[in-house]
């Protein structure tokens, strides 16, 4: 290979620099009729081409005359360099020499993960990954008391029969899981029991309450008042048992909607109006793990506007990949939801569209290095048209439109974009000032 292309803390003299590659020489080797020094490698690589005269002064050269150059090449490698991993942060200087042997201890030096789990990590991250993401680090259960590997765990954490957990109906009881199944069956006072009256399920409590509910006045059962001896009241009950449960359902469903709408509301406050989305994915290992194991495993943002009275869109992301990027990269795409204010905008969506993953490096270290991408809509695309009402924010049958190679797994591990187990996604939309205004 060609000469060093370290960061040198002074630039190397001109008779340690290879005449062919201009960089400080490796292995360095010397023509004794001429005297001019070379890379070894660089020299047989300009011989092989079927000249044989010296590079520098075209004087002829004869294969026998070519020696290492030992006291050069000392030389060179007492010259001193940062670490390659400057730029991430590492401070280490010194001889080139002693490189090799400073990527034993270095914090940002890739490693392979001691318990050959397949994963190659910078050595500061390690230890968290020991301890909380390796999938075959020991874990004891701190239930049932077993010994799991880090993999097995995740299987084995939610499914415990000895953990106490609460009952799923919210009744307030909390007990061992393994028991949850006879509690909900038989004792939960939450439990849905059938009605006698009609093919409904009730809460058992509240069967329990209507039941021992003294029969009074019939207006408080029928929307219309209904006139009879006092004495008879007891029998229309009885006797209108199924329209009293079907007006009681009514309400129950005009309750439901209102709630739903009042839900959709608080979720609009929430949301972004600036054209840009700031998306945080937390506990990315295993995220990502989880999308190497179910195919084509889709991850949703929250929605967000491109501006007041703008455009609803959302971005989603495949951390293992999608279509061409599938099992090497992060694919990443964005769509148009149904918004509030579709009927006032200009369709199709037209407007320049910014993906970046964001380089969590310190940037008083180094300056942080995003990937970005950019793309102007198709507006003959399908997705770029007004979206139907009815369609939903978590479609997945609709993919959006963007990258299906934004960033290859390998190229995510060279600097800081995976930091505290996170990443960040960003997309911004262009949106000109005249709309703004």
């Amino acid at each position: 290979m060609p000469g060093f292309d370290y960061k040198f803390l002074e630039k190397p003299k001109r008779r340690f620099q290879c005449p062919l590659c201009s960089k400080a020489m490796r292995e360095p080797v010397q023509v004794s009729t001429c005297g001019h020094r070379f890379c070894d490698t660089c020299l047989q690589e300009f011989l092989s081409e079927g000249v044989f005269k010296c590079p520098e002064d075209q004087l002829p050269l004869d294969y026998a005359k070519i020696y290492p150059d030992p006291e050069l090449e000392q030389q060179i490698l007492a010259l001193a360099i940062r670490c390659i991993h400057s730029e991430e942060g590492c401070r280490w200087n010194g001889p080139m020499k002693q490189l090799q042997g400073h990527f034993s201890t270095c914090a940002f030096n890739v490693i392979p993960c001691p318990n050959r789990c397949a994963i190659k990590l910078t050595r500061r991250d390690l230890p968290d990954h020991l301890q909380h993401d390796c999938p075959k680090r020991k874990v004891k259960c701190e239930f049932c008391g077993s010994e799991f590997t880090g993999e097995a765990y995740e299987n084995h954490q939610g499914i415990c029969p000895q953990e106490s957990v609460y009952c799923e109906n919210k009744c307030g009881a909390r007990m061992m899981r393994r028991l949850l199944t006879q509690h909900s069956v038989s004792e939960c006072p939450k439990r849905t029991q059938p009605c006698k009256y009609c093919s409904k399920e009730f809460v058992y409590d509240t069967i329990q309450i209507r039941s021992r509910t003294p029969r009074l006045n019939i207006t408080r059962f029928c929307d219309i008042p209904f006139m009879c001896p006092k004495l008879a009241i007891s029998r229309h009950l009885e006797e209108s048992t199924k329209s009293h449960l079907s007006l009681m359902c009514s309400l129950v469903g005009r309750q439901r909607q209102e709630l739903a709408e009042l839900r959709r509301e608080v979720e609009e406050l929430s949301v972004s109006h600036d054209g840009v989305l700031i998306w945080k994915l937390p506990d990315y290992s295993r995220k990502l793990q989880e999308a190497k194991l179910r195919n084509n495993h889709e991850f949703f943002s929250p929605p967000f506007y491109t501006h007041r009275y703008g455009y609803k869109l959302q971005v989603s992301a495949f951390l293992n990949g999608n279509g061409s990027g599938e099992g090497s990269h992060l694919s990443i795409y964005i769509r148009v939801l149904p918004g509030e204010y579709d009927n006032l905008l200009e369709w199709p969506f037209a407007y320049k569209v910014t993906f970046s993953i964001l380089d969590q490096s310190d940037p008083s270290l180094s300056k942080p290095q995003h990937i970005t991408e950019t793309f102007n809509p198709d507006p003959n695309w399908k997705n770029f048209q007004k979206p139907s009402s009815n369609r939903n924010s978590l479609d997945e049958s609709t993919l959006g439109f963007g990258y299906p190679k934004f960033i290859s797994h390998e190229e995510i591990k060279k600097r800081n974009y995976v930091r505290d187990n996170a990443i960040f996604l960003k997309a911004s939309i262009e949106i000109p000032q005249k709309i703004l205004g």
